[in-house]
């Protein structure tokens, strides 16, 4: 899981143009608000990205909310999907 986390991070601060290097996310860190202030345009990026480069997609808000809460939920989420398909 530590590599698909640092995964998850490069990707992050490359696709979301973010101001910071993937070694400064922390993996607990909420991805809204006080933690990587995201918000809803990050969303549909997001959505796209696991789609694109994870082969995941997200068809419901609320499994969606589940999985946005940090990069580790992130993780959590593409793992659990990969091991029930």
């Amino acid at each position: 899981m530590e590599d698909l986390i640092k995964d998850l991070k490069r990707r992050l601060v490359a696709n979301l143009q973010l101001d910071r290097s993937p070694d400064e996310i922390d993996t607990d860190a909420p991805l809204f608000d006080e933690g990587l202030g995201l918000d809803s345009l990050d969303v549909l990026e997001l959505v796209v990205m696991l789609d694109r480069d994870y082969g995941i997609e997200i068809v419901n808000m609320d499994e969606g909310k589940k999985a946005f809460v940090s990069v580790r939920g992130i993780a959590e989420y593409i793992t659990a999907k990969k091991a029930s398909s």
